[in-house]
Formats: structure tokens, C-alpha cells, sequence
């Protein structure tokens, strides 16, 4: 959601520049500032420049993919961070200047510069063997979170007892959230963005049954952890479209892939700016997609 939160804040800008005019937008013992007036003063700083980028964006966007966004997509996502962050969700939203609608905009717009990046976005062999080495199906496992190496220490020393994991666990786990669950989170690949990278690395080493015999320094504590379930990796011909997906996802994270791909947008967009002093606006993406 933080960055949806980072994007959000021009688009709600980008609103103020969509019309513009004589109207009075505030009123001054010293006289009063139109439309025309703010909306002058604002082309010229390079948030303003910003903005009309985003805009012209989006609306290429929604002309090229709109179709292929539904407002279900839109709500799903929405309900996910919803969810997330439970009662704090509109504290979090006030906090960083938005409101309900503006992030489901975003969302929306991230949605169809989704579809830009699966459609614009040619992916080789090189990408999907690479992609394929670190693709893991969803395991789920329990794991034991203690404070202190040695405490993790006497945790393995337990199992090794034949205790049973999830005894130990409510013995000795500092996690509230599931301690008394077996230790049990929900299931994750090699995708998961949220788990300790450490913690990932050292479950997917471990088979079904087998826990990490030595502690798992993570940026939380000290954790042992348990394989559940492992289903079988397969063959890689059987994973194509998770593989797509996996590096489309990656590459909406690739700055660089972005820029190329929205250029190609914008060039088959027909784009024209109006106003004279604007019209280098796009210059960067323009010149982008003429190489």
C-alpha cells in the first residue's frame, strides 16, 4: 500500500488542473485568484509538470486497456488493504493525505498500467529460466519466534526430544499471533514481499517434516521453522504463466521497464499539448520511444 500512498498525492493534484478558468478558487482582502491565475502559476513548477504527465497517462491508459480493468478487480485490491489494516485503515489513509476514492483510483491506475506492462512487455527465454530458478510453489510451515540465540536453542534442543512443535511453541514463542496455533502462518512462494528474506530462504531449503536445526537469525529474533507442506516444483513448461506473471509483477517494480513501456503507451496515444508552454512536457518519453 506505501507505494500506492506515494502516487496518490499527484493524481489528487491533477484534479485542480482539469478546469480551469475565470472562476474564483479564493478570495483575498487583496483581491481574488482565479482558476487561470492558480492554474498559470502551478505549469510552470515541476510538480505541475508532473501532474499533467499523470494525467495524460491515465488517460491514454484508459483508453488502451480501460477495458480490461473491472470495477470487481478494483474492489478486491481495495479490500485487501482494507483488511490489512483492519481498524487502522482510515487512520492510514488521513495520514497520508487520502481518502477512499483517490486510492481506489490509484489502484485502478496501477491496474491498467499492469495491463500496459503484460501487453507492451516482451519476456525471452533468458527471463523465464532465470524466473524458474527461484520459483517455489506456496509451502506452509510453523515457525517458533524467541528473543535470544540460546532460548531458540533450547527450542531445537525440545524438538529434538520428539516434543511436539506446536507444545514448544506455546512454551516458548514470543508471536501472539500464533502461538497458540502450532506456530502455523499462512501458506507463501517466492513471491511473498512481506516474510523476512532470511526466514524464506532458510524454509525453502527445509523438506516436509524437517526443521532448521541451527537458529534462524531474522530481523524479528530468533526463529526455528518447520516444513508443513512442500508441494513438488514440477516441470517448468507446467509453470509458464505463473513465470509471467512472476516477472510482470517485478518489472512494475523496474523503473526503467515502466518508462520504456509507458513511452510506447504515449506513442500510440496521439498525444498533443495545447499549451505552448508545455509542450516539452513529454519530451523525455518522446524521445524514449524514438530510439
Amino acid at each position: 500500500m506505501k507505494k500506492l500512498l506515494l502516487g496518490l498525492a499527484s493524481i489528487a493534484m491533477a484534479f485542480t488542473l482539469a478546469a480551469c478558468g475565470s472562476k474564483t478558487v479564493a478570495t483575498t482582502s487583496g483581491g481574488n485568484i482565479t482558476q487561470d491565475q492558480y492554474y498559470s502559476s502551478l505549469k510552470d513548477t515541476s510538480n505541475g509538470k508532473q501532474i499533467l504527465q499523470q494525467m495524460i497517462i491515465n488517460k491514454v491508459l484508459e483508453k488502451q486497456y480501460g477495458n480490461k480493468v473491472s470495477s470487481k478487480q478494483v474492489d478486491k485490491q481495495y479490500n485487501s488493504y482494507k483488511d490489512q489494516y483492519g481498524s487502522q485503515f482510515k487512520s492510514v489513509l488521513q495520514q497520508n493525505g487520502m481518502t477512499t476514492a483517490t486510492l481506489r483510483s490509484q489502484i485502478r491506475s496501477n491496474l491498467l498500467l499492469k495491463e500496459a506492462v503484460e501487453d507492451q512487455d516482451t519476456i525471452t527465454n533468458k527471463e523465464l529460466d532465470s524466473a524458474w530458478k527461484s520459483y517455489q510453489p506456496k509451502v506452509k510451515v510453523a515457525q517458533i519466534l524467541v528473543d535470544k540465540k540460546d532460548t531458540a536453542e533450547k527450542v531445537i534442543s525440545a524438538l529434538n526430544d520428539k516434543q511436539s512443535f506446536a507444545s514448544v511453541a506455546k512454551k516458548y514463542s514470543v508471536d501472539t499471533a500464533t502461538r497458540d496455533k502450532g506456530g502455523v502462518i499462512p501458506a507463501f512462494d517466492n513471491t511473498n514481499t512481506t516474510l523476512d528474506s532470511t526466514f524464506k530462504k532458510a524454509a525453502f531449503k527445509l523438506n516436509k517434516d524437517e526443521y532448521t536445526k541451527t537458529p534462524v537469525k531474522t530481523q524479528y529474533g530468533y526463529q526455528v521453522i518447520k516444513m508443513l507442506d512442500k508441494p513438488a516444483k514440477g516441470k517448468m513448461s507446467d509453470h509458464t504463466k505463473e513465470l509471467k506473471e512472476q516477472i510482470w509483477n517485478n518489472d512494475m517494480n523496474n523503473s526503467d521497464k515502466l518508462h520504456d513501456i509507458v513511452a510506447k503507451v504515449l506513442k500510440k496515444g496521439n498525444v498533443t499539448i495545447k499549451d505552448n508552454d508545455l509542450k516539452n512536457v513529454l519530451d523525455d518519453y518522446i524521445s524514449t520511444s524514438q530510439n
